[in-house]
């Protein structure tokens, strides 16, 4: 599938805000969920201000990042594997700078500073349309896998056409 460049500027914007978010985060000498929270809502409002996303982009970004985190830290807090383990392919291929940036805003030592709770007590549904960060999804109708490298937006199923998905974590 093409992606359009819509598409991309969406994915380049994305891994931007969690740039800088996780660069807010790795100065404070505090850190919490609630204040990663606070300075993805500022990377938010950083995009915004200098027009590179709309007010209605910016926010859903800001909310894709805040579940993608949270999904993360809830995976590798909860069963103390890897980052690998959760994107369900090998981190190897993957360039380094966004993988980075996840990885410095989920591993497991800074979860235990985190408790990051408030986005996590329920499964996360991802939707066709929605931009990702790094991993692989299930289809949930027929189980498709759709494995994301890089940050991009959810197509529809390419099998059965439905779009909603959960994380496919790999098995340890």
């Amino acid at each position: 599938m093409k992606n359009n460049p819509d598409d991309d500027s969406l994915a380049t914007a994305y891994e931007k805000m969690l740039e800088r978010a996780v660069a807010r985060f790795h100065s404070a000498e505090e850190k919490t969920g609630q204040l990663l929270h606070k300075w993805i809502d500022e990377s938010r409002d950083k995009a915004i201000e200098l027009k590179e996303l709309s007010e209605e982009d910016a926010e859903k970004l800001s909310l894709y990042l805040k579940r993608d985190l949270s999904d993360a830290a809830n995976y590798l807090s909860e069963t103390g594997n890897e980052l690998k383990d959760w994107l369900g392919f090998e981190t190897l291929l993957m360039e380094g700078l966004f993988f980075e940036q996840l990885f410095k805003a989920a591993n497991k030592t800074t979860l235990e500073l985190l408790q990051i709770q408030e986005y996590t007590q329920q499964a996360a549904v991802y939707t066709t349309g929605e931009i990702m960060g790094l991993g692989t999804l299930a289809c949930d109708q027929c189980d498709e896998k759709l494995h994301f490298h890089k940050a991009g937006r959810i197509p529809p199923c390419p099998k059965c056409h439905t779009t909603t998905f959960h994380r496919d974590i790999a098995s340890s």
